[in-house]
């Protein structure tokens, strides 16, 4: 059909996806292998490489599927389809086993969403879900991302019940003041009776300070797809959509 969006343009890629066209073939390649390509029952309409792009798509713009599905020439119904089929196949795995000289740094942000069992009330957003993200701080790629938590929870609690702490197992994690008592490695604080930290505590919060900026830049990137600033999925569409956006994020840093 004349007129609508296809992966065969590049352009489309890019603009969609937030990816190149070198960057998106793995990801379909893996999507692939997931078995996103299996045929079962009715035939799909659009070849694979035009179902993996719809789904990024409604990541990286927050478009509802009834703006995304005339894009590519589909019904909505066939776009809802799309993407309950492969929205779960590119999310990132974390890594089992740390190398020896990772260090990883660990960092909180809240995502809007409509879904009112993954969210709570909180003093910057009516109702928000708390994501706790891990990266890598030599490489900065994203390591794991934690189940979404009502915003209502601090990153200190998050932490531990999104499941991040496994992955910082074995390596050393920095993380600012609001993990206390979590094991990380968080700025020095005056204790109680002491008017300022020494000279080389000072010093020591500066390069914390400098390493932990790491975290805040993927964080930002993250949000380039706007899915992150409002997201109206429910159910396990916000849980296929953080870690498969972590996927993207980690791919647009390959090149």
């Amino acid at each position: 059909m004349g007129g609508v969006i296809s992966a065969d343009d590049p352009k489309w890629i890019e603009l969609f996806a937030g990816l190149s066209e070198s960057q998106f073939t793995p990801l379909v390649a893996l999507v692939r292998r997931r078995g996103g390509d299996v045929q079962c029952g009715r035939p799909w309409r659009l070849p694979l490489e035009d179902r993996v792009l719809p789904v990024t798509t409604c990541w990286r713009t927050n478009l509802t599927l009834r703006q995304v599905a005339p894009l590519f020439g589909v019904s909505k119904s066939a776009a809802d389809r799309v993407l309950d089929r492969l929205a779960p196949l590119p999310a990132m795995w974390p890594a089992r086993r740390p190398r020896k000289d990772t260090v990883h740094i660990v960092d909180g942000t809240l995502v809007p969403t409509r879904d009112r069992s993954v969210a709570a009330s909180s003093k910057n957003y009516r109702y928000p879900a708390n994501l706790q993200v891990v990266i890598d701080a030599n490489s900065r790629p994203v390591v794991a991302i934690g189940m979404p938590l009502p915003g209502s929870r601090n990153d200190c609690r998050a932490f531990t019940e999104s499941g991040v702490d496994r992955v910082c197992r074995g390596a050393p994690a920095i993380a600012d003041g609001g993990y206390q008592g979590t094991g990380l490695l968080i700025p020095h604080r005056k204790r109680r009776g002491q008017t300022h930290l020494s000279p080389r505590q000072e010093a020591e919060n500066a390069d914390h300070r400098r390493a932990r900026a790491r975290v805040e830049h993927a964080l930002s990137r993250l949000k380039n797809w706007k899915i992150l600033r409002d997201c109206r999925l429910k159910d396990h569409g916000v849980h296929h959509a953080l870690p498969g956006i972590a996927r993207l994020h980690n791919l647009a840093l390959t090149e």
